[in-house]
């Protein structure tokens, strides 16, 4: 079976089924005598489930992901909203029915209305209520989370329609190899967490809990994408001797951690980071990152109703910044869709097309307090280490120059108050648009930097929704178009001697290092992960071997020629 890889290595154990309880859901008449009794019924599975939800949040082992704390108050949150603990009641003596049944309505109804969401990463949210609600009808079936108890030698793989959050925290406590779930996407909360634990992991398979069986013995090629059910005695030991090779080669790339990032004929090549939270920054130094290239500030506006002030924003900040001990720390402003629910103090026009609508510098500058609120609290913190600002999906010069208005507004607000921060701190432009990447110098000459965001240059310049399952196999970053855009952006930057960096997902696979190479450029920054494999490439690397071979790749226009030229590229 084929699916979406969401985190690499491969996983050999047996199957573990994990029940779908919205599959189950009957429909019966409840006597009106008896509904005190279902509704007593339905409202002490609620307070069981947040009880379990309160336990897990107080036993997070240390050092887990922060996203799984949060997580969880999201999910304790929507278990407690009017919607799921008040109006299922009502449902019950209206329709006098069971409390599983008029939880599962309440349930199609509210997905239903995220469905209508525009702005995809809301829209996503729907698994959130499906995964609180399935919770409940667990306990109500009488069949609450098990987790598996291990009995065998052989490694455990969880098999689920989806699998929450929540499950997973329990599911950490014990051994397990992989997880593989029929629903999910990139941006879905299944795929965040596998990243985050780095645990081999597929989604998006489809029938994979319909078709395995429990105890199956079955093969997950988390780099692949590939599932193999009941495998014989050759493709298991080929797999086992792939898993080996990967675990030693992981190995492998610990011993180069330490080493700077040299190509053969001596150039240096700096290596940062891509986090989210200010506890990635643990990781990205681990991995031996010299730098935050891209601080997504996102994070901390999400999951909750109202903005973070200007002081929860500064303190953020000033941690990644203490901690890197002096390396840079470029911190992107905020970058969100036009969905503004988040906030409800907050009224932004929705519009049918969220990532051409109103986000990232568009939406910053539509709501200047807000940009004002964050360009304040980078400031300040920029007093505490080597700071960056850098400005996301910038098409024109004119919301360049409001945006350097806007900053040099908030350093005003701050001398007036003889708060200290970093005058002359370094200010840049995220090259995401067809637009920018062609008008590139223009922007260089009024920036201290630029950094190319490829994830959503590829996006726009094919015209590909990438999270879109039915066209993301056109989703292609050795496009011809999309490689001229890339290096048209980099030999801008040369030419005025300024800073040019890559923090999108192609700076973290090392297939093309050695074409980024050879276009010149010089910074990486991808997630703490990839670094290691990124580096080894680095230092396996001639320079002046790579340059002629990425011109050839440059100058060709068939994309069906491209792939062989970048194996030959490789082999260098």
């Amino acid at each position: 079976m084929h699916g979406v890889p969401v985190s690499g290595g491969i996983a050999i154990g047996h199957a573990h089924l994990v029940s779908h309880a919205l599959l189950e859901v009957a429909h019966y008449v409840v006597p009106k005598a008896l509904i005190p009794q279902e509704i007593k019924r339905f409202e002490q599975a609620v307070e069981t489930v947040r009880q379990d939800l309160e336990h897990l949040r107080q036993q997070l082992p240390i050092g887990a992901p922060a996203e799984l704390s949060s997580f969880l108050n999201t999910h304790l949150m929507i278990l407690a909203d009017r919607a799921l603990s008040v109006v299922p009641i009502d449902i019950i003596q209206k329709e006098l029915c069971n409390a599983e049944w008029a939880l599962k309505q309440q349930m199609d109804d509210l997905v239903e209305q995220f469905e209508k969401i525009d702005d995809e990463y809301l829209r996503e949210r729907k698994q959130d209520v499906v995964q609180v609600v399935e919770r409940v009808i667990k306990v109500l079936l009488g069949h609450p989370s098990q987790v598996p108890v291990q009995q065998q030698e052989s490694a455990i793989i969880l098999v689920a329609h989806d699998l929450s959050p929540a499950d997973a925290i329990q599911f950490k406590q014990h051994k397990f190899a992989a997880f593989i779930t029929d629903v999910g996407g990139a941006t879905s909360h299944t795929a965040i967490l596998a990243r985050s634990l780095s645990i081999p992991s597929i989604v998006a398979l489809q029938r994979s809990r319909g078709l395995i069986r429990d105890g199956e013995l079955i093969i997950v090629d988390g780099n692949q994408g590939v599932v193999v059910v009941n495998p014989d005695k050759d493709t298991l030991a080929e797999y086992r001797l792939r898993q080996d090779q990967w675990e030693l080669e992981q190995q492998k790339l610990k011993r180069i951690k330490s080493t700077k990032a040299v190509t053969l004929d001596g150039t240096a090549i700096e290596l940062h980071a891509n986090i989210e939270v200010p506890e990635d920054v643990i990781k990205a130094k681990a991995a031996g990152a010299t730098g935050v290239g891209l601080y997504r500030t996102e994070f901390l506006f999400m999951n909750r109703r109202d903005m973070p002030d200007e002081e929860e924003q500064y303190l953020a900040y000033r941690k990644v910044a203490e901690t890197m001990k002096g390396m840079p720390v470029t911190i992107r402003t905020l970058d969100l869709g036009a969905d503004k629910e988040m906030n409800p103090d907050t009224t932004v026009r929705s519009c049918t097309n969220p990532a051409l609508g109103l986000r990232a510098i568009r939406l910053c500058l539509s709501e200047p307090l807000i940009f004002h609120t964050q360009l304040r609290a980078i400031l300040r913190a920029s007093h505490y280490g080597n700071i960056k600002i850098l400005i996301p999906m910038l098409s024109n010069l004119s919301e360049l120059r409001q945006s350097l208005q806007m900053i040099e507004r908030a350093k005003i607000s701050l001398r007036k108050q003889d708060l200290p921060f970093k005058e002359d701190i370094q200010i840049g432009g995220m090259i995401e648009v067809p637009a920018a990447a062609l008008c590139a110098e223009a922007f260089a000459k009024e920036l201290d930097f630029l950094s190319l965001g490829t994830n959503d240059l590829i996006q726009y310049t094919l015209a590909i929704d990438r999270t879109d399952d039915t066209v993301s196999h056109l989703y292609n970053p050795l496009h011809p178009a999309v490689l001229y855009l890339i290096e048209t952006t980099i030999r801008a930057c040369h030419r005025i001697d300024k800073t040019v960096s890559v923090c999108g997902e192609m700076a973290g696979d090392p297939r093309l290092t050695r074409l980024l190479l050879g276009f010149g450029l010089r910074q990486f920054s991808m997630h703490p992960a990839q670094m290691l494999a990124v580096k080894r490439q680095v230092l396996q690397s001639d320079l002046l071997k790579v340059s002629p071979a990425a011109r050839k790749i440059l100058g060709n226009q068939d994309i069906d020629k491209i792939e062989p030229l970048l194996e030959k590229l490789n082999l260098l």
